[in-house]
């Protein structure tokens, strides 16, 4: 008809018009970035010819010291490049702002070792990327050690405040080391990497802050922590916080702590050969959210954690919710495997309490062996350690493997459940996990209401178990012999042989991520095995 030829007529030309708005914007877009990018300019400093009255922006001249970079002004697409194998003394902290399009870069130029830049103690922090966007910091060595040490002193710290939103900041391949901050967390600590978001006038967030990559060594107190919008009633959480291929080393505190983020992940980190410096009472642990929601932490490897309270290997604590924790690897840490965690005194609105906590398809080895007293409960470090109002906490598809303990004082407690701050855990489920251990173990569930044991196999010296109406009891029959290891390629000696009693028996989850320990698929359409490894055993090394 008439009417419809019209109304055919009528959305055509309307198609038309939206394809050309399209096609304005895409070119409009194009000009900006080409504009932004013949207008960019790069810089170049070198400690050794250089000289702060050139121009700095080629290498033939280049500043010499961090006073003119300081002093300078980027714009979009500028590049801020430090000599390779140059050093500098003082605080680098960069004004300007990038965009999307174009993001400001401050790195290395030439073949060499990473630029130097030691703060000497006289900044809280050598490298301070303060109110601004789109920057990436990459390829630089930071050092931050004064005469003594010093609360929140840092070797970068990324602070925004009254500004908003704070989009694309990345911390990429940086050497952090021998930073001398104080070891009191009450004090202020310090650490390797600290951001902080805040403001009264305007609530300010970062979304896409990437720490990728670096190395961070003999930092005092933290490796990477945060402060933002933590209590509920005013809560602002980052967004697409990243953390990932990162090496701590000698990190006696807390080594990676997302807080007030939603969605945070955490993946591919290595902790280890932590210090043992805090003093008696002081709790520490590797990798833990809080005050964050749908949190994700996995295939992370965390051993040797020696703080004298708490010392797990991972995490989730206060006011968190959907906390997912799922193939790492823990390891020779001091205090245990794992804190699940919120203390009942803080009330909401401030506190949404620890809700949610998946743990799934993770490895414990040797975890809990505390050599030396706490001050609060002697030798204290139960396998678990579940505290406080926590709700519907799932754990399963685990393997745990507890040495024989050769001090007759050490806590030989596989799982303890208590009321920090008044209520006791609700709904807590283990189910699928393996619990190996050549010592006798106990458990202690306290007051905690719910708590479910289903389909654990149970092997050495398991006094008091939790009644568990599908529990097998028997030596899992792994393929390889041995129990201590470092590294994830080593654990493929976990698979299951063939006449293990664990092949089959679990029962299925749903949601449960489709996939083992080493990346293969688990089924879902059949009772999948018991532990972290599906039969049968990987063969050789499965990448993640």
């Amino acid at each position: 008809t008439e009417q419809n030829r019209q109304q055919k007529l009528g959305r055509c030309v309307m198609t038309r018009i939206v394809q050309k708005l399209v096609r304005a914007a895409v070119v409009v877009c194009l000009a900006t970035m080409i504009v932004s990018r013949l207008s960019a300019t790069e810089y170049y400093v070198d400690s050794e010819n250089g000289s702060d009255q050139a121009a700095g922006t080629s290498p033939e001249a280049a500043w010499r010291t961090l006073a003119p970079v300081n002093d300078a002004v980027f714009r979009p697409g500028d590049k801020l490049l430090f000599k390779a194998g140059s050093r500098y003394a003082g605080q680098l902290k960069p004004v300007g702002r990038g965009t999307k399009e174009a993001p400001i870069l401050i790195g290395m130029y030439g073949k060499g070792a990473k630029p130097r830049i030691d703060g000497e103690g006289a900044f809280e922090a050598t490298v301070y990327i303060y109110n601004t966007e789109y920057v990436t910091v990459e390829n630089l060595e930071v050092t931050n050690t004064g005469k003594t040490a010093k609360p929140r002193r840092r070797g970068v710290k990324v602070h925004i405040k009254d500004f908003g939103t704070a989009h694309g900041i990345t911390l990429r391949n940086l050497y952090i080391h021998d930073v001398n901050g104080s070891i009191y967390k009450k004090k202020g600590g310090g650490g390797a990497v600290f951001w902080h978001n805040e403001g009264t006038k305007t609530k300010s967030r970062f979304d896409g802050l990437l720490i990728e990559d670096c190395h961070f060594k003999r930092c005092v107190r933290n490796g990477v922590n945060a402060r933002g919008y933590g209590n509920r009633s005013v809560w602002y959480p980052s967004l697409n916080v990243v953390v990932r291929r990162c090496l701590l080393e000698e990190i006696p505190g807390d080594g990676i702590v997302p807080i007030a983020c939603d969605g945070a992940l955490i993946e591919h980190n290595v902790m280890r050969d932590c210090t043992r410096l805090l003093e008696p009472g002081d709790a520490a642990a590797g990798i833990w959210p809080f005050a964050c929601d749908n949190t994700v932490i996995q295939f992370n490897e965390v051993s040797d954690h020696k703080a004298p309270w708490d010392a797990q290997g991972f995490d989730s604590d206060w006011n968190c919710r959907n906390t997912l924790i799922q193939y790492n690897y823990s390891h020779d840490n001091e205090g245990g495997f794992l804190l699940v965690c919120n203390n009942g005194k803080y009330k909401s609105p401030g506190n949404a309490g620890n809700i949610g906590t998946v743990v799934r398809y993770n490895i414990s080895v040797n975890d809990g062996l505390r050599p030396e007293p706490t001050r609060a409960k002697g030798m204290f470090s139960p396998t678990f350690h579940i505290s406080g109002p926590c709700r519907d906490t799932r754990i399963y598809n685990n393997l745990i493997y507890i040495a024989e303990k050769p001090n007759p004082s050490i806590d030989r407690t596989l799982l303890q459940m208590d009321n920090w701050g008044g209520p006791w855990p609700e709904d807590t489920k283990f189910w699928n996990n393996i619990f190996v251990t050549e010592d006798r173990t106990t458990y202690d569930n306290g007051k905690a209401t719910g708590t479910e044991f289903k389909n654990n196999l149970y092997f050495g010296r398991h006094e008091n178990r939790p009644a568990d109406p599908m529990a097998i009891v028997a030596d899992p029959r792994f393929v390889g012999a041995g129990k201590m290891a470092t590294g994830r390629e080593t654990l493929s000696r976990f698979g299951l042989a063939s006449d293990s009693p664990c092949i089959g028996k679990g029962i299925v989850v749903p949601d449960f991520g489709g996939r083992d320990f080493f990346g293969r698929p688990v089924p879902d359409d059949r009772p999948p095995s018991l532990g972290p490894i599906e039969y049968p055993a990987p063969r050789n090394k499965v990448d993640n």
